[in-house]
């Protein structure tokens, strides 16, 4: 069964502690990573408060930050491309090693915190193990198991709708910029492009209505 965990790390044991310690009033957000070997992640980092002046500065100074790249600078806003290249351990073990998706990630002060989907239980527990071996923090705020064989059935969604979702998010599709198109999803899951989009259409739907309990009305029924 999917199971879902909100997990605290460590900032000074995990990428960019420099930074966050030079900017504790700075939100730091990853809203796309990729990991494909042991050596780097590749996140895109916004960056958010009313006092980011100098971030850049730091990010280049910080030893586990490698190929810095400045996207979009707005006022109190900037989004950066760059590779992590030292203290990513256990997002590498999470993502690498027990095919866990990282759906939410943000880093402010002493701490990060992520929201991840593992594919079941052993996997995050497989994931505090290996913290506790490597001397790495990993607090466990809150699980919540899916229920349903993929973990989908208490959201009303049907295995397709599912897989697209978890398959959009896990590339990048609901990301700004968009980490994929519309096209090179559907070629991935074998689909035709409108199929993808009524799938996502549908499964945002019945996401919508199970979370925020909606009743639809006569006329969308």
């Amino acid at each position: 069964m999917s199971t879902i965990a909100e997990v605290e790390l460590a900032a000074d044991e995990f990428a960019l502690a420099e930074t966050l310690r030079a900017h504790p009033d700075t939100e730091f957000e990853v809203v796309r990573m990729a990991a494909h070997d042991q050596d780097h992640i590749m996140p895109y980092v916004r960056v958010s408060g009313d006092a980011i002046s100098g971030v850049e500065d730091s990010l280049n100074a910080d030893p586990s930050v490698d190929q810095l790249r400045l996207l979009d600078d707005l006022e109190d806003e900037q989004l950066y491309r760059m590779h992590w290249v030292a203290d990513i351990q256990t997002v590498l073990h999470m993502v690498l090693d027990e095919e866990a998706t990282v759906v939410e990630m943000h880093g402010h002060g002493d701490r990060w915190f992520l929201r991840v989907l593992f594919p079941d239980r052993e996997a995050l527990s497989a994931t505090h193990d290996f913290c506790t071996e490597n001397d790495l923090t990993f607090t466990i705020r809150n699980i919540h198991d899916l229920q349903g064989s993929v973990g989908r059935g208490e959201f009303g969604l049907t295995r397709e709708q599912y897989e697209a979702l978890v398959r959009a998010a896990e590339r990048g599709y609901f990301d700004v910029p968009r980490g994929v198109t519309m096209g090179e999803l559907a070629e991935e899951l074998g689909v035709s492009q409108q199929a993808l989009s009524e799938r996502l259409r549908r499964g945002h739907k019945s996401l919508i209505n199970s979370a925020l309990r909606v009743e639809e009305s006569p006329m969308t029924q």
